[in-house]
C-alpha cells in the first residue's frame, strides 16, 4: 500500500509505502528517492534487531549506508545527543544530496528527523518506525524535536521526511506494553478524528487485545490514513487548524512524561491516562454525550490501556501544563471532544475544574 502526502507547497511530498517485510526493500525505496548514501540513525535494541538487515538492503541498492546509535529511551531526545549526531554526521561528512534514515521508534525519529531538519540547514530525511506508536502516528505527519527541561517537544521543527517505509512484521519483536502504548494512540486517532476508525476499533477490540498480527497491520493501515487526511490539510498545526485534534489527551501526557523526568511511563501510556482525563472533561466542558465516554472508557478497558496516574503533585503537573505549546499567557487549554471522531480548537478549562479532574485521576495535592 502506498500513500502520497501532499502538502501545500507544491514540491513537498511524503511517500509512504507499507507492507510486509517492507524492511527488506528499503535500499530500492531509498535508490529510487535519488540517494546513494544515508546516515542511518538508530538505538542499540533496534540496531541488534534490525541494524544489519538494513545495511544489507542499503548495499543491495547500491546505497552506503552508515549506522549511527543514539541511547535508549526518551533521555535520549536531549540536547546533548542532538550535538552527538550532528558530530557523527560531521565525521561521515553527510552532505545535501545524502540523507539520515531514522531507523527506530518515536524517540529515533523525533530526534534524527530535527537532526535532518537542522544539519546544513536541512538534510531530506527518511523514517523506518519500528514501533507501533511510530508506525501509526509520530512517523508521518514533519514534528520532529527534543524535550528540555522546562518541558516535552518544545525545541523542534515540522520537517517532511521523504520517505516513509513501514513494515507491520517488525512490531512481532514488541512486547506487550509497547504494543499497548501504541494502540492507545489508535484509539485517540479515532475519537479525535475518525469515527469509522473507532468503530472499527470496538469490533475487532478482542483482536487487537490479543496483539493479531493481522489487526495490528490493518490499525497501522487505518491510522495512517487517517492521519494523512489531517496533515494535508494542515502540515503546520495552524491555530484553530485540524491537525489540533491530535493533541486530545497529549495537554496531561506531557505533563506528566516531564513531571516523571521521562522515565516510567512510555509516551503511549502517559496518551491513554491523558485521554481519558480529556474525554471526561469533554463531557463536563465540551458536550460529549455520556454514553460516548463510556464507549471510550469500555474500549480502552477492554484494551488494557493505561488508566491508573502516578501519585505525581497536582501543582507539578499544572506547572508543566502551562508550558504547554497550547497555552496561552499561561492559561492552560485543552482539547476536547464534543463528539466520537471530532476534536475541538483547544479551550481554556477552570484551573479549579482541572485540579478536581487530575486528583479524581490519582494526583496528589
Amino acid at each position: 500500500m502506498k500513500i502520497v502526502i501532499r502538502y501545500r507547497r507544491a514540491s513537498l511530498a511524503s511517500h509512504v509505502t507499507i507492507g510486509m517485510g517492507a524492511l527488506d526493500r528499503l535500499g530500492a525505496h531509498v535508490r529510487a528517492a535519488g540517494f546513494r548514501r544515508v546516515a542511518v540513525v538508530s538505538e542499540p535494541n533496534v540496531a541488534a534487531l534490525y541494524g544489519a538487515r538494513a545495511l544489507r538492503s542499503l548495499a543491495r541498492a547500491g546505497v552506503d549506508g552508515e549506522l549511527v546509535c543514539v541511547p535508549h529511551g526518551e533521555r535520549a531526545k536531549a540536547p546533548r545527543h542532538l550535538a552527538a549526531l550532528w558530530d557523527a554526521f560531521a565525521a561521515l561528512g553527510l552532505g545535501r544530496r545524502d540523507a539520515v534514515v531514522a531507523l527506530g521508534g518515536g524517540v529515533v525519529g523525533d530526534l534524527a528527523g530535527f537532526a535532518a531538519a537542522t544539519w546544513l540547514r536541512g538534510v531530506e530525511w527518511i523514517g523506518v518506525p519500528t514501533s507501533l506508536l511510530a508506525q501509526v502516528d509520530s512517523s508521518v505527519g514533519g514534528k520532529t524535536a527534543i524535550d528540555l527541561a522546562a518541558g516535552k517537544n518544545l525545541a523542534g521543527a515540522f520537517h517532511q521526511p521523504r520517505l516513509v517505509v513501514v513494515d507491520p512484521v517488525l512490531l512481532a519483536t514488541l512486547p506487550p506494553r509497547h504494543l499497548r502504548a501504541g494502540l492507545a494512540e489508535v484509539v485517540k486517532m479515532g475519537v479525535a478524528t475518525d469515527r469509522a476508525l473507532f468503530g472499527w476499533c470496538e469490533r475487532n477490540a478482542a483482536l487487537l487485545a490479543a496483539f493479531d498480527t493481522a489487526a495490528l497491520a490493518d490499525a497501522v493501515r487505518r491510522s495512517i490514513r487517517a492521519k494523512a487526511r489531517i496533515v494535508r490539510a494542515d502540515e503546520r498545526e495552524r491555530e484553530g487548524g485540524p491537525r489540533t485534534a491530535l493533541n486530545l489527551g497529549h495537554t496531561l501526557a506531557h505533563a506528566l512524561e516531564a513531571a516523571l523526568g521521562y522515565r516510567r511511563l512510555l509516551h503511549g501510556e502517559a496518551v491513554a491516562i491523558g485521554l481519558r482525563v480529556a474525554v471526561e472533561l469533554s463531557v463536563e466542558q465540551g458536550s460529549l454525550p455520556p454514553a460516548e465516554a463510556a464507549r471510550v472508557a469500555a474500549l480502552m478497558d477492554r484494551l488494557r490501556l493505561s488508566k491508573d496516574m502516578p501519585g505525581v503533585p497536582v501543582a507539578r503537573l499544572v506547572g508543566y501544563m502551562r508550558t504547554d505549546k497550547k497555552s496561552r499567557n499561561g492559561k492552560i487549554r485543552w482539547v476536547l471532544t464534543p463528539r466520537l471522531g471530532h476534536a475541538s480548537v483547544p479551550r481554556l478549562i477552570p484551573g479549579r475544574r482541572v485540579e478536581a479532574a487530575l486528583l479524581e485521576a490519582g494526583a496528589r495535592r
